[in-house]
């Protein structure tokens, strides 16, 4: 995080101060909760307040109440869904590398280079940390490190649409591999009645690690998942309005079979356990 923030004092025409001032805030409530613990709700308090402010700031003038409410739950659930899909060794690093990547190759092709090298200088610090953080780590990301990122992921997919760089939906199927699994996940663990706030290991990539492929080949999966995600994403931004939502549905389509074979995996698992 030190690297991207240094990085982008050379860029021109960098981001609006709101965001500078959101990742410093996060990054050091999430070093406090990782080296003290912090409550849960004094963590879910100041994620809301600043997705609640980047989004009026944003949103509010042109699209009212409505949309920024919307887009304040969307991206406080994606900062802490990215902190609950980071417990591979890779795995969220893996993400930033190729989601940022996907976001700056995007603004490059629209024209936007200096919203492009913001994304691009993101993909690089997490390029570098991915040496040190694949199977077997030898460092962690860290709430430091995860709650800032999806905020980012956030902040900059919605910028960027604003900007005009991308449709709105691009930013969605980027970062897919995450938000499927870390959704479907809450909302099977809610509906069972489970406290859907404590650490679990339900999530589908950490039951890869569990069925036997551990973390390598876990995070190798994941990858060609991510790159087929946004390499998807890269083409039908270019298509016209039908063939773009024919690429969002298939890729409903390839998570639910995924999550369903998964699911009947380690039901028959059990009867034999």
């Amino acid at each position: 995080m030190s690297g991207i923030l240094v990085s982008w004092t050379l860029i021109p025409d960098s981001l609006p101060l709101l965001i500078w001032v959101s990742v410093a805030l996060l990054m050091t409530l999430s070093f406090a909760d990782d080296v003290f613990g912090l409550p849960v709700w004094s963590r879910l308090l100041l994620h809301g307040a600043i997705a609640a402010a980047l989004s009026f700031v944003m949103l509010f003038d042109t699209y009212g109440w409505i949309i920024t409410a919307m887009s304040t739950v969307a991206i406080t659930w994606m900062l802490n869904l990215y902190n609950f899909m980071d417990g591979s060794d890779g795995l969220a690093g893996g993400m930033a590398l190729i989601g940022f990547g996907t976001y700056g190759m995007v603004a490059w092709s629209s024209g936007n280079e200096s919203f492009a090298m913001i994304n691009f200088c993101i993909a690089a610090a997490a390029a570098a940390f991915l040496l040190f953080n694949f199977y077997p780590a030898r460092i962690f990301m860290g709430d430091a490190g995860s709650i800032p990122l999806g905020f980012l992921a956030a902040a900059l997919g919605l910028a960027g649409w604003i900007q005009g760089n991308w449709p709105l939906w691009l930013p969605l199927l980027v970062f897919s591999p995450f938000i499927a699994d870390a959704s479907v996940t809450l909302v099977k663990r809610g509906l069972r009645g489970a406290k859907v706030w404590q650490a679990h290991r339900e999530h589908y990539y950490q039951q890869m690690v569990q069925s036997g492929l551990g973390h390598r080949n876990t995070a190798l999966f994941a990858y060609m998942l991510m790159l087929a995600a946004g390499v998807s994403a890269i083409w039908a931004a270019k298509q016209d309005a039908s063939v773009q939502l024919a690429v969002c549905v298939a890729w409903c389509g390839i998570y639910a079979v995924m999550m369903l074979a998964s699911d009947r995996y380690w039901k028959r698992r059990a009867r034999e356990i």
